[in-house]
């Protein structure tokens, strides 16, 4: 395998990077060495709903030096792998059941606190701080696209999944669905990714990454600390789906029809 050598002022030694990993995209870096998934948040690439960008994609458009930041991902791989779940060692089946019990609750159990909370703020402080208003409305849009969303996931896409994933395991038949590839529903659960995932950057954005006013209230310190918490576990969500998942049932579906 052919390896660039890299030298930077940042990074005054030899680090070796393999070519072949320059073309693979975010989502995939992050569904293969979850310690890189720091280096991503350091400079705002976004691993889940722009995972499909490569480092060099990624970088162009926020004005990075791409150099710089592959050099810090090379690093990563150096400090001792972390203690974390094995997503990509789970059955189809299972990281489904997990998604749901894991995340969808969060979400589910997340977002009653979330308007309330966003409610309150909006009406006690909007005045002085406009930005709340939005913060608001941006919730409210997220509440009603996330519980229509996940209704679908459940009830359509994963049991579709999980049954190639039976039918391929047990060498069963297997009967179509009605909206034909899993493509088309895969293609419209991850644009319905990238929509929350923007409603939540611009609530980051309109908060200054989360950062109180002086004399806040109570509520307000509670309601951007539960924006932070549901973000970063929008982004391990949308990572598990639209990086493991989803590829993997794209993969299924092509196994079985190839057989036949």
């Amino acid at each position: 395998m052919h390896n660039d050598k890299i030298m930077t002022d940042a990074f005054p030694f030899e680090i070796s990077y393999d070519l072949e990993e320059r073309e693979e995209t975010l989502g995939q870096i992050a569904a293969r060495d979850l310690r890189k998934v720091s280096i991503f948040k350091k400079y705002g690439l976004d691993f889940c709903c722009g995972g499909k960008q490569t480092v060099k994609e990624a970088c162009a458009k926020k004005g990075l030096n791409a150099e710089l930041v592959e050099a810090e991902l090379r690093m990563a791989t150096a400090n001792p792998v972390t203690r974390s779940l094995p997503y990509n060692e789970w059955t189809p089946e299972f990281l489904c059941d997990f998604i749901v019990n894991t995340h969808h609750r969060y979400v589910t159990q997340t977002l009653p606190d979330l308007l309330g909370y966003a409610k309150k703020v909006s009406r006690v402080h909007g005045e002085h701080h406009p930005e709340l208003l939005r913060i608001y409305a941006l919730v409210q849009d997220i509440n009603a696209e996330m519980t229509a969303h996940m209704m679908k996931e459940e009830n359509i896409l994963f049991p579709f999944i999980k049954n190639m994933f039976t039918a391929t395991r047990d060498h069963l038949p297997f009967q179509p669905a009605h909206f034909g590839t899993v493509q088309n529903p895969v293609a419209m659960m991850e644009s319905e990714h990238e929509d929350v995932g923007g409603k939540m950057a611009e609530i980051r954005l309109l908060s200054s990454d989360y950062t109180l006013p002086e004399g806040a209230c109570g509520s307000y310190s509670v309601l951007y600390r539960l924006l932070n918490e549901f973000e970063e576990d929008l982004h391990v969500h949308v990572h598990l789906e639209n990086n493991i998942l989803f590829p993997r049932a794209i993969a299924l579906e092509k196994e079985i029809f190839s057989a036949h």
